[in-house]
Order: C-alpha cells, then structure tokens, then sequence
C-alpha cells in the first residue's frame, strides 16, 4: 500500500555539530512482524509524478528527512509487512524493498541503519521517512526534520532471520555528505571533495538481474547501534534545479527558471569531468528552501531537489 498522507513538520535547521566516537548504547530494537516479500517494484504514479523503483547498489545522497508514525500503525507496508513505530524502518521512493541503508544526521553526526520497506515520501523536499523509533535514536524527533545522508548498505534479512537472495556488498557511509544526483545529461553530479556521490538513476531493465554478491556484514543491520560521525560544523540548503557537463545547457536551465528568482551557476570538478550545477541558494533552515523549492517547481524545475552542501 502506498502511502498518500505524510506526516511533515517544516522548521528552522541548525547547524551540524562535530563528533567523533562511536556510542556504546545498544537500545533494544522491534523487527516488522510480517515476513514481507523482496522486490523492486513496478513503475508508479503519485499526484502526477511518475517513480520507477530500481536497484541502486551505489545510492548515495543528501537531503531533508521527515518522520511517519500514527496514522501508520497497524497498516501493511509497500512490501506487505505490518508497520511498526518502534521498528528501525523507513520509506524511499525508489529503493528496492526491504534494504538496509545508513541515514546520518548530518547536524549531530549520528549514524544508523534502518530498514526501507515502505514507499515515501511524496513530497518533493524529502529524501526518505524514518520510523518514529528511528528518529528518536538520530536526536531529531522533536524537531520534525533533519538534514541527513543516506547510503546504500545491502538487501536487508527477512524477520525470520533468512537471508533475501542475492545480497548486494554493504558500503558503509564515509565522514562526509555526498550531494545527490540530479538532471545530469553526463556523469553524475560531483560530491562535495574526498566523498562519492550516486549515478543518476535509470529505469530498471527488466532482461538484467541483479548481480550475486556475498551476504550483508550482520554489523550493518538495524541493531539499534548509534554511532557518531565528524560532520561539517555548518552546512547549508540549495534547491538544485540540474547539473550539467555543457555551461550552455546549464546557462539555459537558469534562463527557463530565471522566474525563480535568484537562480546561480557553479561549477565543480568530479573525476575528471567539469559539471555546471543550476542552484537556488543558499539557505539556512528548512522553511525557506522549502519556499524556494516551491518557486522552482512552479517555474517548471520538475528535476528540481532540496540538496545539503557546504
């Protein structure tokens, strides 16, 4: 079942603090009840918005996360399992379910691996919805939201403890936010210097299976184990509209949004390759890239995504 209501407080960011060692803490942790299925899932519309869900060994991005729970409870999961608010789970529009990912707070620099077995969020200024357990652990449950990082890990472990075929590698997430991809007409978008960023996503082809790779390092489960990372000690919002290898490409993305008001290009090298970045800010709370992602949209940017830079 796809999730059609959101549960979204919009309000004003910190800054990210720094840190640097791991917690001992090991809070106990509820797995989903119900055995769910693996799967990619076909294509999909929400609200006008085509989503095609695909694997995505190498995902890796920043963005804005938000938190669901009461209107939840009890209610099937997208890969048919029930949801459980005190479970370490979250929603993505396009992963495969369920998988496991990092999400790191990228304002306190907690780290956690959650399991993705739910479609959302559908709101274009969020990356990923975390359980209410999940948000509790990552320190911002009160505050709604979060600028975070969200790195693939594996195929995640049924409840019964089975493996899912064809595990993926773990990849676990290094010190620094990676930017995500966006509209790229080559390559992928740069990352922030000494961090990897996803390639831009493709729609899955039916005729290639997935590789076959070992199982998934137990320690990068949902356990509940929350460590701390060195994050940026600030950080700030952009809405980027695209990126681009061609300047006149991006030149003429930023004249089309130019309505937007503001519109800027910068440029960024990433192996090799010059990328030109059509970006709106930059912003120092959630509330006002919201607004600008709003005007960005309504100009025409359908592309256009809330991303976390320096």
């Amino acid at each position: 079942m796809f999730r059609t209501l959101r549960h979204i407080f919009i309000v004003a960011a910190g800054a990210g603090v720094l840190a640097a060692c791991a917690t001992p803490e090991q809070p106990a942790v509820s797995l989903p009840s119900s055995a769910g299925v693996y799967k990619i899932g076909k294509p999909y519309e929400i609200a006008g918005i085509w989503y095609y869900p695909h694997e995505q060994p190498d995902y890796d991005e920043t963005g804005i996360a938000s938190w669901y729970g009461p209107t939840f409870y009890g209610k099937h999961t997208a890969d048919g399992e029930i949801f459980d608010a005190e479970a370490l789970s979250a929603a993505h529009r396009t992963l495969p379910l369920p998988v496991n990912v990092r999400v790191t707070n990228l304002e306190n620099g907690r780290s956690l691996v959650v399991r993705v077995n739910d479609r959302g969020p559908f709101a274009k200024s969020r990356i990923i919805d975390l359980s209410e357990r999940a948000a509790k652990l990552l320190g911002f449950y009160d505050k709604g939201t979060a600028r975070v990082r969200v790195t693939y890990v594996g195929r995640a472990d049924r409840p019964n403890g089975a493996p899912q075929p064809d595990q993926t590698s773990p990849q676990v997430a290094s010190l620094l936010p990676a930017v995500p991809a966006g509209s790229v007409n080559v390559g992928a978008l740069a990352a922030i210097p000494g961090t990897s960023v996803a390639q831009e996503p493709q729609a899955p082809s039916p005729q290639q299976p997935p590789p076959s790779a070992p199982a998934p390092n137990p320690d990068q489960a949902p356990n509940g184990q929350v460590t701390e990372v060195q994050v940026p000690l600030v950080t700030h919002l952009y809405v980027q509209a695209g990126a681009f290898s061609s300047y006149d490409n991006a030149r003429r993305l930023a004249v089309r949004m130019n309505t937007a008001g503001g519109m800027n290009i910068s440029s960024i090298d990433r192996n090799g390759v010059r990328l030109y970045r059509v970006r709106l800010g930059p912003f120092d709370d959630v509330a006002s890239a919201d607004a600008a992602l709003s005007r960005v949209l309504s100009a025409g940017g359908s592309d256009a995504a809330i991303v976390v830079d320096r």
